[in-house]
C-alpha cells in the first residue's frame, strides 16, 4: 500500500512472509562437537515495511531516485540441531528475535519502450537480531549464550524493471546483492 502525494514522491507500507538462512549458525568450533547440520533456516514469517522514495526527473528518459525503508520481522524465527558435545548427546534450538533492518538507497532509472522502466544503483544496509539458544553449547559459537548479530556487508546492489499490465497494473521485478542473492515480484495497482 502506497501514497503518492506528487508524481515524484512516495510513502509506503509493506506486510508479506519471509525466510531466512544464516550459514553455519550451527557448525561446531571444537573438534568434541559433532552436529547434525550447520546452517539455520526458518520459513513463513511475518513482516512489515516502512518506507519513502522521492524521484527527480532529468528528462522524459532517465532520472534519478532515492528510498530510505525499515523492516521489522513480527515473529521469531526458530531452527534446531542435535549432535555430541564430549561425547554427550545435545539438542539444541536457536530462536532469532526481534530482526530489524534499514536500508537507504540510491538509483538511476530509465523510461523505455511504452512506459517500461529499468532501474540500478547501490544501498546502504544495517540488520540486526538477537540469538538466543535454548541450551549453552560450547562448541557451537551461536550457542554459548544470547548474543547480538549483525549484518556483515553494508553496501549492496540492486537492479529492477517494472512493466505496465493492464489498466491501473504494474508488474515489478527486481534483485538485490549483498551478501547473497534476493529477488521478488510484485503487481500493483495504482488509481
Amino acid at each position: 500500500m502506497g501514497y503518492g502525494p506528487g508524481d515524484n514522491r512516495e510513502i509506503y507500507a509493506r506486510v508479506g512472509v519471509t525466510d531466512i538462512k544464516i550459514i553455519d549458525a550451527f557448525a561446531a568450533t571444537a573438534a568434541t562437537t559433532t552436529v547434525s547440520k550447520s546452517d539455520f533456516e526458518n520459513s513463513w514469517k511475518y513482516f512489515g515495511t516502512l518506507g519513502a522514495r522521492l524521484f527527480y526527473p532529468f528528462n522524459r528518459v532517465f532520472g534519478l531516485g532515492g528510498l530510505v525503508q525499515g523492516t521489522y520481522y513480527f515473529n521469531d524465527f526458530t531452527d534446531s540441531a542435535s549432535g555430541t558435545e564430549s561425547g554427550a548427546p545435545f539438542s539444541l534450538e536457536l530462536a532469532v528475535k526481534k530482526l530489524w533492518d534499514v536500508r537507504f538507497g540510491v538509483g538511476l532509472q530509465a523510461t523505455v519502450l511504452s512506459g517500461l522502466k529499468m532501474y540500478a544503483g547501490p544501498y546502504l544496509y544495517y540488520s540486526e537480531a538477537k540469538v538466543s539458544p535454548s541450551t549453552r553449547i560450547p562448541g557451537i559459537a551461536l550457542a554459548a549464550g544470547e548474543t547480538t548479530i549483525k549484518n556483515r556487508t553494508v553496501v549492496g546492489g540492486f537492479a529492477g524493471i517494472e512493466a505496465p499490465l493492464a489498466r491501473g497494473f504494474r508488474l515489478n521485478l527486481e534483485g538485490q546483492y549483498a551478501e547473497r542473492l534476493s529477488l521478488g515480484a510484485a503487481v500493483t495497482y495504482t488509481y
